[in-house]
């Protein structure tokens, strides 16, 4: 395996264990917590979980997640302050209206950076260097 391809997969799973901690957390909220949920409401859930299982046999992954991010946002505003800013510029597409030109300045060094790395065959983590660009260390 060929370190690009170790750095891809290590991004991948990155963002797919932030969409399960995301879908942990909505899960307990309305209107999917409780007896409230309507079917649309539990169709969306199940679409969510299902984009997660297995990105590799789905092609149409990144544009069904960039859907659902966007409905999140335009349908359950009160989740959006849960939801992880990593899978908006990840998803991509539309998502990327929610995000401000500075935030996405930021993501795009990051994937610079990651993709520096992955050519000249260097070391690099993800969550290490998001932390120094966006100034949590």
């Amino acid at each position: 395996m060929t370190n690009e391809s170790i750095l891809e997969q290590q991004h991948l799973q990155y963002h797919l264990e932030l969409l399960k901690a995301f879908i942990a957390q909505i899960e307990q909220q309305p209107p999917f917590h409780g007896e409230e949920a309507e079917e649309k409401d539990t169709l969306f859930l199940d679409n969510l979980k299902m984009l997660g299982n297995d990105p590799h046999t789905n092609p149409n992954f990144l544009y069904e997640g960039q859907e659902l991010m966007c409905r999140i946002i335009t349908t359950y505003p009160h989740l959006t302050p849960l939801l992880y800013r990593d899978l908006l510029w990840f998803f991509g597409g539309d998502c990327l209206h929610f995000m401000p030109d500075e935030e996405i300045a930021c993501y795009q060094s990051l994937d610079e950076q990651r993709h520096d790395a992955a050519i000249s065959g260097g070391k690099f983590s993800y969550k290490d260097e998001r932390a120094k660009i966006f100034g949590l260390h």
